[in-house]
């Protein structure tokens, strides 16, 4: 593992499997990391699915309203401060685009737009403020795919052609005009580029849709989810760019933190 100087450190994390267990939501077992990194001022920018109304109250709650967030698996950024309360026309053109698929494809495929706040509350374990939360969407729509892998390949070739780029999750499938968490990463990190310096970024995640995130880092952490299949070997992870924790969810994410700010410590 490659430790960074304290004052140069950026972390980047996912939510889901990751920083929350995938369960429960909690991120209690990751209390000591976060207080680390608070303690430290080391920037920590969360990257998710979730939307920007749902990671607002959560970033205030970490301790990090003064960092940007990644929403919406990347479509967009949550800028410091901002309560993420406005809905836009995006999401309106989105689900538009998505509704001109050819029904044979578009009818298997269902969205947080066709689903009421009990049904995202019941398909997600969230609390029903926020999976209400989860529907005030601005970039990207998360939905289940109903039908058989090949009906599957057809609806994202169908997609794709719209002009609708597809990323598989943890749970969902999402529908976005694009942008990723990797390129919200990149934008992010180089607005603390000091000195022509750019800082050392740390990712984590445990999904697909975290892979190009993870590989883009400075150093990647693969977080273990019993919930899937997990992700396969990554190039990185033969030059030690790329690590896996030990343990799952918040667990893992704790140990790595912690072990990296022993290390950048003691240089």
């Amino acid at each position: 593992m490659t430790a960074p100087l304290i004052q140069n450190l950026i972390v980047f994390t996912d939510l889901d499997g990751t920083l929350l267990d995938h369960a429960t939501y909690s991120h209690a077992e990751a209390a000591p990391a976060l207080i680390q990194l608070r303690d430290l001022n080391i920037p920590l920018v969360l990257a998710s699915s979730k939307t920007a109304a749902e990671i607002a109250p959560l970033r205030e709650k970490l301790g990090f309203s003064h960092c940007e967030a990644i929403v919406e698996n990347g479509s967009g950024i949550l800028e410091p401060h901002d309560d993420g309360s406005q809905s836009g026309e995006t999401y309106q053109l989105l689900r538009q685009t998505r509704d001109r698929i050819p029904a044979q494809q578009r009818k298997q495929y269902q969205g947080f737009a066709d689903w009421s706040s009990e049904e995202v509350s019941r398909r997600t374990g969230l609390p029903l403020e926020d999976a209400a939360n989860a529907k005030v969407r601005n970039f990207s729509e998360p939905g289940l795919w109903l039908g058989s892998e090949q009906d599957r390949d057809e609806f994202v070739s169908a997609a794709r052609a719209a002009g609708l780029t597809v990323q598989q999750g943890g749970r969902f499938l999402t529908l976005s005009f694009g942008g990723n968490k990797a390129e919200r990463m990149m934008e992010i990190a180089g607005r603390y580029a000091s000195a022509g310096k750019d800082p050392f970024a740390v990712a984590l995640g445990d999904a697909e849709n975290d892979v190009a995130m993870i590989e883009q880092a400075d150093l990647g952490v693969i977080i273990p989810n019993p919930a899937h299949k997990g992700l396969p070997r990554l190039e990185g992870e033969a030059t030690g760019e790329i690590i896996r924790a030990a343990s799952a969810g918040p667990a893992g994410w704790n140990e790595v933190i912690m072990s990296l700010l022993e290390q950048a410590a003691r240089k």
